[in-house]
């Protein structure tokens, strides 16, 4: 097992810092003077009272939806990782090797999901200049020379009680506080909902995997048209075993145990083939994401954002949640809670045009696959550039023509082995 290519490392340090930079420039579009829409002085919708004390602060937030779901991929990578499948008497080196590529690919997508998120939402809030709720109360407007801010509606004079359907710029504003008066035409979207839901969605999908939490699912190839898997005691005439219930099957005289074992596994009910996972750990993967929703309703009682901006801004973070799980993990219900594995040192940071993907060897269309029964893995800490059974061969050594091989690859993963049988 030799250590990942220099390559390999930089490709992956330099995504790191991508998203650094993406989060980064989403901080400084909030710090920056906002396009400030014109608003009416009796506008019922943005005359509601500045809340000092929000029940969720811009820290806290950064606590929620970031530091608590990075504290929580760390203690399940490094304790439940990889789990209970891996053989005895495995080198120490290889476990800690998945820990931390589970750890490292966990964070990865938290920092996407969450950045991307942020970035998105602070340049939308900057190009709309949607007043929050609370405008008028950070605005403190000069009513006495109303008149000369007017610039839209009804063109009359301006009288408090008579200036429905007069619109007037944000020059009206009095309030010295800059910082302030600006973060007053940010309403749209909600940061804090796409934030909260970004991290915390996040964080739910990645425990759903590393617990296996999802609706119960038949497993892809098993076949759920015949009769047999539906009845109430599966059973076939003349067959090896009669199988009376769910847990208990007699074998017939002169059928060895290995014919028994072949037919239950057949002829096994489908609703024995999954079960709901454990409510607790329901709960606990379903607790992040009502922790999203707690802090995205909290922008409406604390008169932060109107219903349409808190919405809104939940499903910029649901997108990139789901986007950023599935970019860096394999999906939950055949993925068995790992990540994918990482990019080919060849590929790390480009794949080229008409290939199939990031994984391969160098100058690998030069070559065919062929079968070695050799068993060896090829998971994450392996560096190998065919699948477990598989190796590489010249066409010198096939006495083949140039083909494409990938797309011959892609046929013998799926089981058709076609250039293995010609060589």
């Amino acid at each position: 097992m030799g250590l990942p290519s220099i390559r390999l490392i930089t490709s992956y340090i330099f995504d790191w810092i991508i998203l650094i930079i993406v989060t980064v420039v989403g901080y400084v579009l909030g710090r920056i003077t906002p396009n400030k829409r014109p608003f009416s002085l009796v506008d019922p919708d943005i005359s509601f009272p500045f809340t000092v004390h929000e029940t969720v602060p811009d820290w806290l937030l950064f606590v929620l939806s970031s530091g608590v779901p990075a504290v929580i991929i760390i203690i399940v990578s490094i304790i439940f990782v990889p789990g209970a499948t891996v053989p005895k008497n495995t080198p120490a080196s290889l476990v800690w090797k998945r820990k931390l590529w589970e750890l490292h690919i966990g964070l990865l997508g938290l920092l996407m999901s969450v950045g991307a998120g942020f970035f998105f939402v602070s340049g939308i809030k900057n190009m709309c200049g949607k007043p929050r709720p609370d405008l008028l109360a950070r605005c403190v407007p000069d009513l006495e020379n109303a008149s000369k801010y007017l610039i839209g509606g009804f063109k009359g004079e301006f009288a408090l009680g008579n200036s429905i359907g007069q619109l007037f710029s944000a020059d009206i504003c009095t309030q010295t506080d800059k910082a302030k008066l600006d973060d007053g035409f940010r309403s749209y979207p909600s940061g804090h909902s796409a934030a909260s839901a970004g991290g915390l969605l996040y964080l739910s999908l990645f425990l759903a995997s590393k617990f296996a939490v999802t609706m119960p699912f038949v497993a892809t190839g098993t076949s759920t048209s015949s009769h047999e898997v539906h009845a109430a005691f599966p059973s076939r005439a003349a067959s090896a075993v009669e199988q009376y219930d769910d847990e208990v099957s007699v074998p017939m005289a002169g059928k060895s145990a290995d014919q028994t074992i072949k037919y239950n596994s057949s002829i096994q009910a489908l609703r024995r083939q999954a079960a709901a996972p454990p409510i607790y750990l329901l709960v606990i993967t379903v607790a992040p994401f009502c922790l999203a929703i707690f802090i995205a309703a909290s922008r409406w009682f604390d008169f932060r954002h109107h219903g349409f901006d808190i919405l809104f801004g939940f499903s910029i973070g649901i997108f990139t949640a789901i986007f950023s799980f599935r970019y860096y993990h394999l999906p939950i219900t055949i993925g068995a809670g790992w990540a994918w594995g990482p990019r080919s040192a060849d590929r790390a940071f480009w794949a080229g045009v008409g290939r199939l993907g990031y994984v391969g060897e160098k100058d690998v269309e030069r070559g065919t696959m062929v079968s070695t029964n050799f068993g060896r893995s090829t998971d994450v800490e392996a560096s190998l550039a065919a699948p477990a059974g598989m190796s590489y061969r010249s066409p010198a050594q096939t006495g083949e023509p140039y083909q494409d091989v990938e797309l011959n690859n892609l046929n013998n993963l799926n089981g058709g082995h076609e250039s293995g049988s010609r060589a």
